[in-house]
């Protein structure tokens, strides 16, 4: 079975379509105009803001012309994350799909069902003109994944309805009406490099394998950060061994778990049968501590035939990688108003080396801006205390709950009708544009809700099969039932 004898087929056609079209974030050139390619072969109107972001419209049916008009959002651009082995290049390849049981996923790439599910739900509803609805407007923005740009720069005026529902949550079955807010922090350690010494050998360090996943939605399960284990096997090369850092490098996105880190380290010849033991406990240890979360962790610690000529001075290396151990990273702090759910959390996302910097990226995420701004003093002191430069960008407040919004009602009221179960209400810990454009639109009444997805922004994102039919027959059901 593949992804073209999926049902709903028009559902499954339109995301089948929008994996032919290259869209990591902030290259989304491809996808954006074969959107409105789309909309003119479907009749549908549609036009590009001054930004970017795509608008779509469709006229209420006979008979609905006096329901209040409904704004599908979702975001055009996914994330460009592969496995070490998997050559695919996402500025230009289509993702390839496979069916395993239940679940669809891709080969060796993130899926991009976060969200081009959503954009093809929105497709489906445009084209389909057996539907009974009010009017309907359409947004889907671009770059969500790196900044939220699109959302960002909407003008506000451009539309006339006001209720928004946005299709980029990933768990059937529940309505979420908050989110938390975000912030980027990056911490730079400039360095000089200078001639390896003498009697050197050179080593190559890799782990990978881990899971990964959204560091909003996974980061309360605990999983292992590779930027955190390329720190814990540094430290007692450094302070021991003698050990030099030729090249590092962890993770690739700032709003994805870190499941790759490898390093070329240079050990002096007589002590390295002995670093290479500890380098294997290190690693034994790391394994047993997170061999229920990440099972398919590998580690290598091998021999380089060529010793690199230059490398980073050990006390620049020395307090990288001391803060990388010393910074935050993980759950902080879970909801009170939502138990179980995060409140406060920091993903140090990415590490690596280049033309003499070592730089540190990090996202951190909080429902409370001031607990937001609490952390962000904390990596903030870490770093400088090490001696790097902190500087802190991209900062989004959260959507604040409003369990009082007329909408929601209708909305638990069709679901329970449609699939005969309680919709579970609540708020992710992940970041979603309704806090952006709920700014602009201060009337709009928001709502976000969305088919199973798991582990979305890594390789192992899949889609719940049955649920993109659920989710189909739902929005039909809940168009038919907008008040006026």
């Amino acid at each position: 079975m593949t992804i073209k004898d999926l049902k709903p087929a028009n559902v499954w056609n339109n995301f089948y379509l929008l994996t032919r079209q290259p869209r990591p974030s902030k290259h989304e050139e491809k996808v954006r105009a074969f959107l409105l390619e789309w909309a003119a072969e479907h009749g549908v109107e549609a036009c590009a803001d001054d930004t970017g972001n795509v608008i779509m419209r469709a006229p209420a049916t006979p008979g609905y012309e006096n329901r209040r008009g409904v704004i599908f959002q979702a975001h055009m651009d996914m994330v460009p994350q592969k496995t070490a082995d998997t050559v695919h290049d996402f500025e230009k390849d289509p993702i390839e799909t496979e069916v395993v049981g239940e679940w669809l996923g891709a080969k060796g790439t993130t899926l991009g069902a976060d969200d081009g599910i959503g954009v093809a739900l929105i497709m489906s509803i445009l084209e389909d003109k057996t539907l009974e609805h009010g009017p309907i407007e359409a947004l889907i923005t671009y770059d969500e994944e790196t900044g939220m740009t699109g959302a960002d720069c909407l003008k506000p005026g451009l539309f006339k309805g006001d209720i928004l529902l946005n299709l980029d949550s990933e768990e059937e079955g529940e309505l979420c009406i908050g989110c938390a807010g975000g912030l980027d922090g990056t911490a730079d350690f400039p360095f000089r490099k200078y001639p390896t010494p003498a009697g050197q050998t050179a080593w190559h360090f890799e782990v990978k394998g881990l899971q990964g996943g959204h560091s909003g939605m996974d980061i309360v399960l605990y999983r292992a950060n590779a930027v955190k284990i390329l720190g814990r096997v540094l430290l007692p090369l450094l302070e021991n061994y003698g050990a030099r850092v030729a090249y590092m490098k962890g993770g690739s996105l700032r709003n994805a778990i870190p499941f790759e880190s490898e390093a070329d380290i240079l050990i002096p010849a007589d002590l390295a049968p002995e670093a290479e033991k500890l380098v294997k406990g290190i690693c034994d240890d790391i394994f047993a501590e997170y061999r229920d979360t990440d099972p398919g962790m590998v580690f290598s610690y091998t021999r380089k035939a060529v010793v690199p000529q230059y490398c980073i001075p050990r006390g620049v290396t020395l307090r990288a990688v001391k803060s990388i151990l010393g910074c935050p990273a993980g759950l902080m702090r879970t909801s009170s108003a939502f138990p179980g759910l995060a409140e406060t959390s920091t993903n140090l996302a990415i590490v690596r080396t280049e033309r003499g910097h070592i730089i540190i990226h990090s996202l951190m995420r909080s429902s409370v801006n001031t607990a937001k701004a609490a952390l962000a003093d904390e990596m903030r002191c870490v770093f400088e205390l090490a001696g790097a430069k902190f500087t802190t960008s991209g900062g989004y407040s959260g959507w604040t709950p409003r369990p009082d919004t007329p909408i929601y009602t209708v909305i638990c009221d069709v679901w329970k009708q449609i699939s005969g179960q309680e919709m579970h209400v609540g708020a992710t810990h992940g970041g979603l544009e309704c806090a952006l454009l709920g700014a602009k639109y201060p009337n709009w009444e928001m709502a976000s809700i969305g088919p199973t997805i798991v582990h979305p922004h890594s390789p192992d994102e899949r889609v719940k099969i049955s649920t993109i039919g659920n989710a189909w027959e739902f929005l039909k059901a809940l168009l038919k039932a907008i008040p006026a």
